[in-house]
């Protein structure tokens, strides 16, 4: 299967990786989160080049993470603001958090700290339940197939 192809799979893994599936995508997605929203910050705070930051920042605005937006009159200058869809995506990336502090630290330490501004205590993301608020751990799931991929083999059948 070609990478570009990718997102036809009948796999919500797949599907999300030819959205965001490189580095750059995710250091851009990373830094909208923490307020980032013009292209000369991002490519300044990145050091990606001009031609593939702008790429990147395409690609999420066409799938609609992002939207583009004016923020000066005179000269056209626009900044990039995650959209309901883009925010959906913060705990794929608080995911990769807890998984590059516990693994990645090199014993030095968390590198960044969150703080939950309701109860004001530093945090470790965990995923729970979304029925009983358990945590999950891989020995508690079973994986079954749902309506998108038998929708999907038919469509297969079909063409």
């Amino acid at each position: 299967m070609k990478w570009e192809n990718i997102g036809d799979q009948p796999c919500s893994i797949a599907r999300t990786l030819s959205i965001v599936g490189d580095r750059w995508t995710m250091l851009i997605l990373r830094n909208a989160f923490m307020g980032m929203r013009r292209f000369d910050d991002f490519q300044e705070n990145l050091g990606v080049t001009r031609h593939v930051l702008s790429d990147r920042l395409k690609r999420l605005v066409e799938h609609e993470i992002l939207v583009k937006t004016p923020y000066m009159d005179r000269q056209e200058r626009f900044e990039y603001r995650l959209t309901e869809k883009g925010l959906d995506f913060y705990p794929v990336l608080m995911s990769m958090v807890a998984w590059a502090d516990k693994w990645m630290d090199a014993g030095l330490g968390k590198p960044v700290e969150y703080v939950h501004t309701t109860c004001g205590q530093k945090f470790t993301p965990v995923m729970t339940c979304s029925e009983c608020g358990e945590k999950l751990n891989l020995k508690q799931v079973k994986v079954h197939f749902g309506p998108g991929f038998y929708a999907y083999q038919a469509k297969q059948k079909q063409a």
